[in-house]
């Protein structure tokens, strides 16, 4: 007997036009949330599942870094079958918050120069 497929609801996105800037510096202020940040600005759109990230943390906790990351409108994810992959909203968030992820990036890169 052939199995259905198991179709996972996608999970909320916020656009970075609706979000307060608190919300968004609350998103980047957390070194995990960073790293994710910095590895998705690294890659190409749609080309990372979570499980790809190298983060120190376990995938309940990864689950919710990545709802704070798409409350905060800086990362849309979709299904595409068993893999969940996403994107940096790059684009969106500029226009939004100019500068202010390319600050957060530059100093992370400033951080390891020391």
């Amino acid at each position: 007997m052939e199995q259905e497929p198991c179709h996972r609801a996608a999970p909320p996105h916020t656009h970075p036009r609706q979000v307060p800037i608190r919300t968004a510096l609350t998103a980047l202020a957390d070194p995990v949330r960073l790293l994710i940040v910095r590895e998705l600005a690294g890659s190409a759109d749609w080309t990372r599942s979570c499980g790809s990230l190298r983060v120190p943390v376990g995938k309940a906790a990864l689950s919710h870094h990545f709802s704070v990351l798409r409350t905060a409108g800086l990362v849309e994810q979709r299904d595409e079958g068993a893999k969940r992959l996403n994107r940096l909203r790059r684009a969106e968030f500029e226009e939004r918050f100019p500068g202010l992820l390319d600050l957060v990036l530059r100093a992370e890169d400033d951080a390891g120069d020391g």
